[in-house]
């Protein structure tokens, strides 16, 4: 069974992870001092790195290399920890390796959704107690921990005030309003961001290179978009596209069910021209092409406030720049000033009205094509 390409290009160094320049930058600085704390907290969407982020501290603090010129005797005037090694696991040793495996003993993964009572956190508790069996130290990885129960988290609230110093906690969640505030004030707290699509698609374009992957530049540039900052559902999709290792736009359209930004662009032509036959007969191809049109007018919503805010502030336009290309963005500028603040206003208004209707609606392509009719023969 091949190796899923997520899991097989995962970030195996701090200096790997996208996206999250502050939050490597800070955890880097604490390898380096040798500083890191016993609980730690990382929150944000999911497939922006958390997980493995929290593996990276699990194999930074196990590291042997590490581990060597920590305990090696210096000099009386200070120990210096050599940075190159010092702030990144080594990647060599039988810890490292282990630990990206996923068979580290003392590196305990829990998945919250499934495990979220307090019998588990009672057991938890116990084996906490225990001394590590092979490492320096117990790294427990709690993944959506939001999803424990009150009694669990009450539970866990006394560990983490007292925990032993052989024990360090991560727990990660997409959701941190759900977790209480007790446990956020006992932890270090790091926010992962949605990666820019930008990110996302050079990352797939390095991918490809290695798989061999043929793929458009267009193709790639929907996949980063459907991800929705998501590296992690980037590489999923990529991964179910590839196997011919042949990716082409059409391809990721049909699959995805949506469009490309070529397409979003000559539709909204055809709205700021304020032509209605080809408008439905764009709307009539998309539809008998198995495109799922309620994605489509989402994505048309989107598309045409961005129209919107580079037509009210022209320097709006550099918002864009980790979403779109050049070329793109000088698209969305030209069919700015081809069209009213108003009539942008009421389009993305009806939009929003059509939107809700087709969710519930078994013609989804009706509240579209009026949506577009009313506010094309005002």
């Amino acid at each position: 069974m091949s190796l899923a390409l997520y899991r097989k290009y995962r970030p195996k160094i701090f200096e790997d992870l996208l996206g999250q320049a502050t939050t490597v930058e800070i955890l880097k600085n604490a390898a380096i001092k040798n500083a890191f704390a016993h609980a730690y907290l990382f929150y944000g969407p999911r497939g922006s790195g958390k997980t493995t982020a929290a593996r990276l501290v699990a194999k930074t603090i196990n590291c042997e290399t590490r581990q060597k010129i920590l305990n090696t005797p210096t000099p009386k005037e200070g120990r210096s920890l050599d940075r190159s090694i010092g702030s990144e696991p080594c990647n060599k040793c039988h810890v490292c390796a282990e630990i990206d495996e996923g068979r580290g003993i003392d590196v305990v993964e829990i998945d919250a959704a499934s495990n979220r009572g307090i019998d588990e956190i009672r057991n938890l508790k116990e084996g906490i107690r225990l001394s590590p069996l092979s490492y320096p130290y117990k790294v427990f990885i709690i993944d959506e921990v939001h999803m424990l129960t009150r009694d669990a988290f009450n539970a866990l609230l006394k560990t983490l005030e007292e925990p032993p110093a052989h024990a360090i906690f991560i727990l990660a969640t997409t959701e941190l309003e759900k977790v209480p505030p007790t446990i956020i004030s006992r932890t270090q707290r790091f926010s992962f961001r949605r990666l820019p699509k930008r990110i996302v698609e050079e990352k797939l374009a390095n991918i490809c290179k290695l798989e061999k992957i043929q793929a458009d530049e267009e193709a790639l540039e929907l996949i980063a978009i459907s991800a929705e900052g998501s590296l992690r559902d980037a590489e999923m999709l990529l991964d179910q596209l590839g196997m011919d290792k042949e990716i082409t736009l059409q391809e990721v359209e049909n699959t995805l069910g949506r469009v490309g930004v070529k397409k979003l662009v000559d539709f909204s032509a055809l709205l700021i021209a304020k032509d209605i036959s080809g408008a439905m007969a764009f709307i009539e191809k998309l539809e008998g092409d198995g495109q799922n049109l309620s994605q489509f007018t989402k994505d048309l919503i989107h598309f045409t406030r961005r129209i919107l805010l580079a037509r009210v502030d022209i320097n709006a336009a550099i918002l864009f720049e980790n979403y779109f290309t050049e070329e793109e963005i000088q698209k969305i500028k030209d069919l700015s000033s081809k069209a009213e603040a108003n009539f942008l206003i009421a389009l993305i208004k009806s939009l929003i009205k059509a939107y809700t209707e087709m969710r519930y609606s078994p013609f989804a392509v009706v509240p579209l094509q009026v949506a577009i009719i009313e506010n094309l023969t005002k």
